[in-house]
């Protein structure tokens, strides 16, 4: 009795803590309008140095998001080697299980852009910082792996090839341009598997459906792929499909069932 009392409580108190979270993060969104409006308004035509403020403010901003997360028991995050993050000419790919995956990588390591969907740039809570971050919006067309060989060029990027989150299912699977990408113009490719157990915020899942117990997510980073090592033994289109066929493998060997608890995506 006394158990489920407490089972009870715990549930009332992540589903109040889910609410003042998405409430908070809309709030937040209104108020980046105005604070990050200088920064913003430069998009895409950032210098560097409005670009790293721009940044700066929205990493401590979503960093403090998380917190809030952490102290109203939905969440608890553990990040590994994101030292070795924000080199220039990395490419950084991640597998996407939830809807918080930029957010939480972001508010660690803000020195690097990333490929976003293109209706966020008109999301009243992601618009102001997409821009004051510059990010780039996935066109999917010949002038987006331009943009990405021109950021590559000068930072590190962030790209979640799967293109959406992942499904119920936690199988990974990979779009093969974000290997071509990481093949033609990054200097070092470099995976990051996110684990995260229970699984929630699933693309279209309602906000109250809550798991049974705090969230646990998991961020780790793995070694570093030299694209001239793939291409010096197969040409372009062989490469990127051999690559990607591996990086799915690891991908979906990190994040299976462990120890008997489910921590994939």
């Amino acid at each position: 009795m006394a158990k489920k009392l407490v089972q009870k409580l715990d549930w009332l108190r992540r589903f109040i803590g889910t609410l003042l979270g998405f409430v908070l993060f809309g709030v937040v969104g209104v108020l980046f309008k105005i604070v990050l409006y200088p920064y913003a308004k430069r998009y895409p035509n950032h210098t560097p140095e409005s670009l790293a403020k721009g940044r700066a403010i929205v990493s401590g901003t979503w960093a403090f998001f998380v917190k809030c997360l952490h102290w109203f028991g939905i969440l608890s995050v553990e990040y590994q080697g994101f030292e070795r993050l924000g080199r220039k000419g990395q490419l950084i790919l991640a597998n996407h299980p939830s809807l918080l995956d930029v957010v939480l990588i972001f508010a660690k390591q803000p020195n690097m852009n990333c490929i976003v969907k293109p209706d966020l740039m008109d999301n009243p809570s992601m618009s102001s910082p997409i821009k004051a971050c510059g990010f780039i919006p996935n066109c999917q067309s010949e002038a987006l792996l331009e943009k990405c060989a021109a950021t590559l060029s000068r930072e590190a990027l962030l790209i979640f090839p799967e293109g959406t989150r992942t499904g119920w299912d936690g199988v990974v699977k990979f779009n093969r341009g974000a290997v071509s990408v990481g093949l033609r113009s990054a200097d070092v490719i470099t995976p990051v598997v996110i684990k995260m157990s229970p699984l929630n915020f699933k693309k279209g899942q309602p906000w109250y459906k809550l798991p049974k117990c705090r969230i646990r997510y998991q961020f780790m980073v793995g070694e570093d792929i030299l694209p001239a090592t793939w291409l010096a033994e197969k040409p372009l289109p062989i490469a990127a499909r051999r690559l990607n066929a591996y990086l799915e493998d690891y991908f979906n060997t990190q994040t299976r069932i462990e120890n008997g608890i489910r921590t994939t995506n």
